[in-house]
């Protein structure tokens, strides 16, 4: 039975997917972007928004660690230097998953990971003008007579 296991297995073995995951991962860190189907995607964001997570404490055992997983020494170094210095001030969520519609051959739903600080068409901050909107004097509410506008009009 599988009771409680709703771990997305993807269709493989345990090892095929630990190497498929950290392959995909490497190539992530590497091209700060990567296509793939929907369900690898984010079964990608779960294997490495923890090693992100983990780069912003740069030492020997976190890198040890970051290493065991994705079993390469240039993704790793890149992870803890270019990666590391545009996440540091970011509290989570460094991935985005974006839909890109259907693959011609098989139907699957295709989707564009990467991450978030890398992006130059999202991550554009626009300052926006406040606007005035402009309010109309009215001239037409009423206002108290004073005592000699009064006086003058009992005088005619």
């Amino acid at each position: 039975m599988r009771h409680g296991k709703k771990f997305n297995h993807l269709g493989r073995q345990k090892k095929h997917r630990e190497l498929m995951l950290a392959n995909m991962a490497c190539s992530l860190i590497e091209h700060k972007r990567v296509f793939t189907t929907v369900a690898k995607a984010k079964a990608l964001r779960t294997y490495i928004e923890p090693l992100v997570t983990k780069s912003k404490n740069d030492t020997m055992h976190s890198r040890r660690v970051v290493f065991s997983y994705l079993r390469d020494k240039e993704a790793t170094t890149e992870l803890y230097t270019t990666v590391r210095d545009a996440v540091i001030n970011r509290p989570g969520g460094y991935t985005r998953i974006i839909k890109t519609g259907r693959r011609l051959g098989d139907g699957a739903e295709m989707a564009m990971i990467e991450f978030v600080d890398f992006n130059d068409i999202y991550n554009v901050k626009e300052t926006k003008t406040k606007t005035r909107r402009s309010r109309k004097k009215t001239t037409t509410s009423i206002e108290p007579k004073t005592e000699a506008e009064n006086n003058n009009e009992s005088a005619e």
